[in-house]
């Protein structure tokens, strides 16, 4: 767990004087708080926000606290449920216990200290458990997940976020520059997750045709309109127990976003000419290229749908704030669109990639390579087979350009792309002064990692030495 975060707690009662007292005990230890009268209430919140740990009652109308238990486990494994009990109800406890619970704590409370020892010792098991799931999940996204590739510190941070996520069924909204790879990490949260084996189904909102909108998303019965010739279930209904991920949300229309807005308060569609309502139940996720803050505040995006999209977000750096990835990227697509060959880019090539813009961002650099690729029969991609732009970028990369070496004139080897990584530590370390922990933040790399590298590249070797000795 990263330092900047809290552990959020969820108290769940139906009796407003205990949930006030159990979030005062627990605001006092530092965790956030919130609070639901209902297991079903707590449901839906579990499903809308980020919650580590919940304290719940035994006995509330609706749901049992043993059902909520259940629930719980199935939808949110990693989220950590103790229960309240009252007198004679120990059986019950110990049933809890049994189907997962983390532990159990008597009613009323007395002495208050006892509640207080409880959460703390609850928390700090949760906070252990969340560190060592951060600490592994970091190495083992330090340099691509499900095709989303790189080491720069914007995309390492994107990779981290995205292992945190996937097991969660919280709404993200995952915003960038066309063709940063917004669907990409749609799918990872998906597909590396609990949902995997469950439909993802993706909806561009940009494409869909305006008036058929309605009947693409929520389905239509035979004879609803003209040409409807059969009964048709809707995208909503084929992501049922999956994911469904709206692409460009801020394409749709206002009229459409009321209507998507009902579906994820009420979470039933009703399909057009049917009297029926039927529940679905779905993780929601959404891509947009558009700033959707400044669009509500004019008035162009629902403000309450944003704020349900708006959960979690995810923001992908744009390729020219990431170019230190571009020869790995490189090295990826090229390994994929020409399997076996072996081609490889001039030094001329990649320096000139590394000085170009690319406002098309990953998906303008895949499709230059494929460009290369098609064009030449040759092992080594030169300058001259880049689309025209590129090469005349090369002009200005000494004021505008990154500053890494590249090798000219010969092919980017493995050994080039050390030579780079080596450049990019040098010229970081020495910004911060020989600062590992800024630097390793810097680089979106551990500092076991960055320690690794320095001692490789016998970079600062004497301050290494100092620190190692020191560690001792």
């Amino acid at each position: 767990m990263t330092q900047d975060s809290r552990i959020r707690l969820l108290i769940v009662d139906d009796e407003q004087t205990i949930r006030r007292l159990c979030m005062t005990v627990g605001e006092s230890l530092g965790l956030v708080c919130l609070e639901a009268e209902s297991g079903e209430a707590a449901l839906a919140m579990l499903d809308e926000q980020l919650v580590h740990m919940v304290l719940t009652d035994m006995v509330m109308a609706g749901i049992s606290g043993v059902e909520f238990l259940g629930h719980v486990k199935r939808s949110h494994p990693r989220v950590e449920v103790a229960v309240m009990t009252g007198h004679g109800s120990v059986e019950t406890a110990v049933q809890a216990m049994k189907l997962g619970a983390y532990d159990y704590i008597g009613k009323p409370f007395s002495p208050l200290d006892d509640l207080r020892l409880f959460l703390r010792r609850m928390a700090d098991k949760v906070r252990l458990v969340e560190e060592n799931l951060y600490l592994r999940e970091k190495s083992e996204t330090e340099s691509s997940l499900h095709g989303i590739i790189g080491s720069s510190a914007g995309i390492q941070h994107v990779l981290r976020l995205i292992s945190r996520l996937k097991d969660t069924r919280t709404p993200v909204l995952i915003s960038g520059e066309s063709g940063t790879g917004k669907e990409l990490v749609a799918r990872a949260l998906h597909f590396r997750g609990s949902l995997a084996n469950r439909p993802f189904v993706a909806v561009d909102c940009g494409s869909l045709v305006p008036t058929l909108i309605e009947s693409e998303l929520f389905g239509y019965e035979k004879g609803a309109f003209t040409g409807a010739l059969r009964s048709k279930q809707g995208l909503l209904q084929s992501a049922d127990s999956g994911t469904i991920f709206f692409d460009e949300v801020g394409e749709l229309p206002l009229e459409m976003q009321a209507k998507l807005l009902r579906f994820l308060q009420e979470k039933e569609v009703r399909p057009v000419g049917s009297n029926h309502k039927v529940k679905v139940d779905v993780r929601i996720m959404a891509a947009t290229n558009r700033d959707l803050d400044a669009e509500y505040k004019r008035g162009t995006f629902r403000k309450d749908l944003y704020f349900r999209l708006n959960v979690v977000s995810i923001s992908l750096p744009c390729l020219r704030d990431r170019r230190s990835d571009i020869p790995i990227l490189s090295a990826f697509f090229l390994d994929r669109l020409a399997p076996g060959r072996g081609v490889v880019l001039s030094g001329n090539a990649i320096k000139a990639m590394m000085a170009y813009d690319w406002p098309g961002n990953v998906r303008e650099l895949e499709n230059c390579l494929e460009r290369a690729v098609a064009l030449t029969d040759q092992r080594v991609i030169e300058v001259c087979d880049l689309p025209p732009g590129i090469g005349e970028a090369e002009v200005q990369s000494e004021t505008h350009g990154p500053s890494v070496p590249v090798p000219v004139g010969g092919e980017l080897r493995a050994t080039d792309l050390e030579d780079i990584e080596r450049a990019t530590i040098q010229r970081v370390f020495s910004q911060v002064k020989g600062d590992k922990a800024l630097a390793g933040r810097m680089l979106g790399i551990s500092r076991a990692t960055l320690y690794r590298k320095l001692k490789r590249y016998n970079i600062a070797a004497g301050a290494l030495a100092r620190s190692a000795s020191a560690l001792q």
